[in-house]
């Protein structure tokens, strides 16, 4: 499925592969990699409220500072939440650019192989083979509670409604 015109990179409308998710929707499975090459399932961290950031490229400034921002933001909840940010950068790069930002409560994954989380998750910008930006947050059970996709990927997302939705799974 191809969404033409779902995002904009500068205004320059791009199409997106994928559903558009939304709140009660399953979150599909997914297997992507780590920073150290092992495959990461959805399925392993179950039982957990997840915090799902989709983004171009943390190399770029908007994404730094989203990974920046969620990573301060979900201290309060180590252990409670599970976040991962995804992007299509190689988990060598993901590394280098976490280590140095002193990343530690969001776990960096690739979909740089086959795109199949941002096909999944409807992410999977076309015309650039990168993840546009979204925001999902899940219930421990799989099902989505949030789902942001942001029209403009150099954007930020709605931080704060994304932490209200992680802080109404925690009540």
């Amino acid at each position: 499925m191809e969404r033409p015109g779902d995002a904009t990179f500068q205004g320059q409308p791009l199409t997106v592969i994928g559903p558009r998710l939304k709140p009660g929707d399953p979150a599909p499975e997914f297997e992507l990699l780590a920073n150290d090459l092992t495959p990461v399932c959805l399925s392993q961290s179950a039982g957990k409220i997840r915090l799902i950031a989709a983004v171009p490229s943390l190399d770029t400034p908007v994404c730094d500072l989203e990974v920046r921002t969620f990573n301060k933001q979900l201290d309060a909840y180590l252990g409670r939440v599970q976040a991962y940010t995804v992007s299509a950068d190689l988990p060598f790069a993901q590394a280098r650019w976490c280590g140095a930002a002193r990343i530690k409560n969001v776990q960096s994954l690739s979909d740089h192989r086959d795109m199949a989380f941002g096909d999944a998750y409807g992410t999977h910008i076309k015309e650039l083979r990168l993840e546009s930006r979204a925001v999902f947050v899940l219930d421990p059970d799989g099902v989505i509670h949030y789902a942001e996709y942001v029209k403009e990927i150099t954007n930020s997302p709605d931080y704060d409604a994304a932490l209200n939705a992680v802080k109404s799974l925690l009540a």
